[in-house]
């Protein structure tokens, strides 16, 4: 049996602070914008090679990459690879459908992990990560970002 990953019993320090804001999308997080992403984030070390998402099950959770890169597979081929600053898993949340492709990790992955239910508090909560998503789900999709 595979080693579970580790939950980082570090997740408020200072070291997750400055790695979520120096993500692009989060550089200009407020306080408590920060604070209530990491308090309904879980941070969590993933070895390489661990399967995250898996194609067409049902939208339980998403994370947001930290460091380090997964490949996103469909048919078992790779369609993306995505690293720091990515979300991956909150498309199948935010549309209420299963998931559309599954997630690999390519290399040991810093990650905070969300529920669904902690992803749609967030969304209706903090416009940042909602706008942070938003802008996600465009460069997936290859749309010119909104003005």
């Amino acid at each position: 049996m595979a080693p579970t990953p580790g939950e980082d019993p570090s997740v408020h320090n200072s070291s997750q602070r400055q790695r979520l804001a120096a993500l692009d999308r989060f550089a200009n997080l407020t306080d408590a914008e920060t604070n209530a992403i990491l308090e309904n984030g879980t941070a969590v070390n993933i070895p390489a090679s661990w399967s995250l998402i898996w194609d067409k099950t049902p939208a339980d959770k998403a994370y947001l990459i930290l460091d380090g890169e997964v490949s996103v597979r469909r048919k078992g081929e790779e369609i993306a690879r995505l690293g720091p600053g990515d979300t991956v898993g909150e498309s199948a949340i935010v549309s209420h459908r299963l998931r559309s492709a599954g997630v690999v990790s390519v290399t040991p992955l810093k990650v905070l992990h969300f529920t669904r239910q902690s992803v749609e508090k967030l969304i209706s909560e903090v416009p940042t990560f909602e706008n942070a998503l938003r802008q996600t789900t465009r460069e997936r999709l290859g749309e010119a970002p909104a003005s």
